[in-house]
């Protein structure tokens, strides 16, 4: 049906490919674009090997708007899946704009030097796209993403409004190491290091990062501590969700995690400003990042269980008031069995795939810049269930009490 590129050779990129190789009816050529292309020949190897499917492999900087519309125009894509680094989506779109290239990404631009993520540099590009008759897909991940496609079909289906949402990311799984991020080092720490946000009564609260926390339950893993965060998922849900009261976002981080991060953050290597070492300027947080194991490689020892979902309460349908718990469930064996990969990469991964197709296939279309719950989530949520991260729901009896 259509030619895609894909920028990126991390581990979600590793997924997006081998899950676009089995779809090869939306697909039908796929090319892969990373900084180091030995990367992306790797992942073409076992793409081939795993479906028979051939990947078109390229260098490319994406941070060079040129190169990267030249490289565009070498290919002819209908659409560019951005699956490179934050600081990268703005050069990306500028890239798809000047090629007149539909564009999608998982994750909303952040500064280099400042560790502020937030979706107002990408809204500011809606005029621009509109103008073009091209569509941006902005964060077609899990979270941000599949939370808040959750969220959409909720209201589709089961309530008239939402007016409490909390958002619950766990992941359960044991990769054997003393201290290793499941994505990025660099973006991971960033984040979680960042102070924690969520709306309130039609503003946002900021308290001191990992200062909240709370205990609870997940199926699949069991009782997890999580730390309520920022997301950028709040930012889009709070303006096309007008009628919350509050909305939060929970990740769980175990306490060998949070006893290496504090001792990093103290001796400063969490710091994003360069210091002078021997001459030169270095940022400490990408020194660091060097020296800690590779994502990718964490898929053959990594065991056990991600749960990821959404909790709301609003009025139904019938009138009433009701909690419902949205959610997924996926295994780190089953995810690298299936694309050599573990469940992080894989559950950004595949949204990444049923994000584009959505695209390709125009179930999704528009003229501008788009975030996921702006759209119908039922064509979404078949393809989850489809291809590997299937879905339940059940009613809570009531309101989340913390």
């Amino acid at each position: 049906m259509s030619t895609v590129l894909v920028i990126g050779a991390g581990g979600v990129g590793s997924v997006a490919v081998h899950k676009m190789a089995m779809n090869s009816d939306i697909f039908t050529k796929i090319a892969l674009a990373s900084r180091t292309k030995s990367k992306c020949d790797a992942i073409a190897a076992s793409v081939k090997e795993r479906t028979g499917v051939d990947i078109a492999t390229y260098q490319i900087d994406a941070d060079d708007v040129p190169a990267t519309a030249a490289l565009i125009r070498e290919v002819q894509p209908k659409l560019v899946v951005n699956l490179a680094l934050p600081y990268q989506d703005l050069n990306i779109m500028d890239a798809c704009l000047e090629t007149g290239v539909h564009y999608m990404d998982t994750a909303n631009y952040e500064p280099r030097d400042q560790a502020k993520f937030e979706y107002h540099w990408q809204w500011a590009y809606q005029d621009r796209f509109k103008d073009a008759g091209l569509m941006a897909l902005l964060g077609s991940g899990f979270d941000p993403g599949v939370t808040s496609v959750f969220a959409a079909w909720l209201k589709k289906h089961k309530l008239d409004t939402i007016e409490q949402l909390d958002i619950l990311d766990c992941n359960g799984g044991d990769h054997g190491q003393a201290f290793a991020t499941n994505f990025n080092p660099e973006i991971n720490i960033r984040e979680v290091t960042s102070p924690a946000r969520h709306w309130e009564n039609g503003e946002f609260v900021e308290t001191p990062a990992m200062q909240v926390s709370q205990k609870f339950e997940f199926e699949g893993v069991g009782e997890k501590t999580m730390y309520m965060m920022y997301h950028e998922e709040l930012e889009s849900l709070a303006k096309f969700l007008p009628e919350l009261k509050r909305a939060r976002f929970w990740m769980t981080f175990g306490e060998e995690y949070i006893k290496h991060l504090t001792v990093l953050q103290n001796v400063g290597m969490t710091r994003i400003d360069p210091v002078l070492y021997e001459g030169k300027e270095i940022v400490p947080l990408q020194f660091l990042k060097a020296v800690l194991p590779e994502p990718s490689s964490l898929g053959e020892t990594t065991k056990g269980k991600t749960n990821i979902g959404d909790i709301a309460t609003g009025i139904a349908k019938d009138g009433e008031r009701r909690t419902f718990y949205i959610n997924n469930i996926c295994d780190h064996e089953d995810a690298y069995a299936e694309t050599g990969n573990q469940a992080v990469s894989y559950t950004t991964g595949v949204p990444a795939m049923i994000g584009a197709a959505m695209i390709l296939t125009g179930k999704w279309s528009g003229d501008g810049v788009f975030n996921m719950e702006e759209f119908d989530p039922d064509p979404f949520m078949d393809m989850l269930n489809e291809h590997g991260l299937p879905w339940q729901v059940k009613e809570l009896d009531g309101a989340v009490e913390f």
